[in-house]
């Protein structure tokens, strides 16, 4: 029987199908519960009725849906938290699972690092907390951070513009100074938890096939120099707006800058030479605790 995963994050929704073989991305669909959280101090109900709604769609083909929710969700009060989850089974027939921070790092890293047998550092950015971890055959340190990139846009809303006013160099000063991040060394970072690679093939960066390790999760690659230059071009020359107009979801696009920077901050601090740009989330640790 198919399975689906529904992994609902502080922007961006993830919807995945596995058939008991592979995991294939059904849709992504953006809804801003961070920063309508943070206008409203609770969960819009409008937000909620979007959600209800696409599960109900996907109900009417599936018989076998997990839905569970990260950064967001771990932020609501004991009562709020409570009435939400309450609610949604009273709608949907279905649980809401309010992952950890550090179930969702365990269970991200799990599957990024299924066919790597080298030291790697795997960061996991999502809308409203990060993920850090160092791995060399198991997870040998972690540092997690409740702050994500709709704080950054909240703090450089121009970041969504065309073409950037803030430098590259001034987000990643901010960031620096909020971000906890693993003292070890690694050569490679893994990005997971995002659309890392879908960015990477639709910005109009450069990038190569991934000579590291094979992975058909993870098939493309850059060198750090390479990083760094692509990351200044698309805050100082690529049009955002033309990218928007050629996707089908241009709001993914609102925190795509904001989110380079962390890739940057976070390679800076561990000495990255190359960084390996997935779509990896939850859902492959998830179906492995269900095998």
């Amino acid at each position: 029987m198919k399975k689906i995963v529904v992994e609902v994050g502080s922007i961006n929704t993830k919807i995945d199908i596995y058939d008991g073989k592979d995991v294939k991305r059904l849709e992504e669909v953006t809804i801003f519960f961070k920063r309508h959280y943070k206008e409203n101090k609770n969960i819009l109900n409008e937000d909620i009725n979007i959600l209800i709604n696409k599960i109900n769609e996907l109900k009417n083909n599936y018989q076998d849906i997990f839905v569970c929710g990260t950064s967001i969700f771990r932020e609501l009060s004991d009562s709020a938290r409570e009435t939400f989850l309450t609610d949604f089974k009273n709608k949907i027939g279905l649980d809401f699972n309010i992952v950890s921070s550090n179930q969702e790092n365990i269970l991200t890293v799990l599957g990024a690092t299924r066919f790597v047998k080298d030291k790697v550092c795997v960061f996991i950015g999502g809308g409203g907390s990060t993920e850090i971890s160092i791995y060399d055959k198991e997870i040998i340190d972690s540092k997690n951070t409740p702050i994500g990139v709709m704080d950054i846009m909240d703090k450089f809303p121009d970041l969504d513009n065309d073409i950037a006013q803030t430098s590259l160099e001034e987000v990643m000063g901010y960031i620096e100074k909020k971000l906890s991040i693993p003292n070890e060394q690694a050569d490679t970072l893994i990005l997971a938890g995002g659309d890392h690679e879908f960015f990477a093939r639709n910005a109009g960066i450069m990038y190569e096939n991934n000579t590291l390790y094979d992975d058909i999760c993870a098939p493309i690659m850059m060198d750090i120099d390479t990083r760094i230059k692509e990351t200044k071009r698309f805050y100082e020359n690529i049009s955002l707006d033309n990218i928007k107009k050629n996707v089908e979801n241009p709001k993914w696009w609102y925190a795509a800058r904001a989110m380079c920077a962390f890739v940057l901050v976070v390679a800076k601090k561990i000495g990255a030479k190359y960084i390996v740009p997935t779509n990896i989330s939850m859902v492959y640790g998830i179906l492995a605790n269900f095998k």
